[in-house]
């Protein structure tokens, strides 16, 4: 057997098949070198050939626990940030002068691998005896950041005195990272889920997903557009570009007089009536 473990980025168009090196293995020294010979004769960047298919597995687990981990420190921070009062954005923005600040940026974490792979991992060292603390940490941080914001959400409605019980709240997006058509284990869900257990009403807008894909998936009807006037909070919950383009003052055109608008992802700079993370 041989194997080589996948490096597709939904949505990417930089890093694609044969302009990144590959990790190759195999159960034996010729599966291994068929293998690396099969991605060596189309990839330009070249391989990795690895010493077995453990090593090789290893390496794309770690690959994307060390991205969650990433996230699930720079979510803390937002939420202590937040508690004292102070911009997260700003926070990471003066912290990234500094040569070798990681630019992460908090948010929802979901998707087939950094939201899955953890747990494969954290299985198999519970397996031989060892309880594994950080990452499992960070599971758990990014795991609840769906509750997190949708409560986020309520507290402000609250504090402009709008009525959260059978409010009308749009959320736009809900792939699970931003311009692709990807919905697998998007922790949008979770939002959505959160702000209906508070009796709102949601509607949840994202042109990059085919509605039969949300409904069969999730149970989720999409709106084919917003209409404008109409909800008392709009929350942007993935960086499409085509949010980007839509501007802030479009999308407050969705909001009632009185309203919340709550960038997840940093969209827009921060300004009046703008909450975010």
């Amino acid at each position: 057997m041989g194997y080589s473990p996948d490096r597709i980025n939904p949505g990417d168009k930089t890093h694609r098949l044969t302009n990144v090196i590959k990790v190759t293995s195999g159960s034996s020294p010729e599966a291994a070198a068929f293998v690396d010979a099969l991605y060596g004769s189309i990839l330009e960047a070249g391989t990795h050939p690895a010493s077995s298919i453990k090593v090789a597995e290893a390496s794309k687990v770690i690959e994307n626990t060390q991205r969650d981990l990433n996230i699930a420190l720079i979510n803390e921070l937002s939420i202590i940030f937040h508690k004292l009062g102070i911009d997260t954005e700003e926070v990471l923005i003066a912290a990234g002068t500094k040569w070798n600040f990681l630019p992460f940026r908090p948010g929802l974490v979901g998707g087939h691998c950094i939201g899955v792979d953890p747990y494969y991992l954290t299985h198999k060292s519970q397996e031989i005896g060892y309880h594994p603390e950080v990452i499992l940490a960070g599971r758990r941080i990014n795991d609840g950041m769906g509750t997190f914001i949708g409560e986020r959400v309520v507290k402000e409605m609250t504090s402009r005195r709008i009525h959260v019980v059978d409010s009308r709240i749009l959320v736009m997006g809900l792939t699970f990272k931003e311009n692709c058509p990807d919905i697998r284990n998007s922790r949008v869900v979770d939002l959505v889920k959160s702000l209906k257990e508070f009796n709102a009403e949601v509607d949840i807008y994202d042109p990059w997903v085919e509605p039969a894909a949300a409904e069969e998936e999730y149970g989720l009807r999409l709106v084919d557009a917003p209409d404008p006037g109409t909800y008392d909070a709009v929350i942007v919950a993935v960086a499409h570009d085509c949010f980007r383009k839509e501007g802030l003052e479009k999308i407050r055109s969705y909001g009632r007089d009185q309203n919340v608008i709550f960038d997840v992802k940093y969209l827009f700079p921060v300004s009046e009536n703008l909450a975010r993370l």
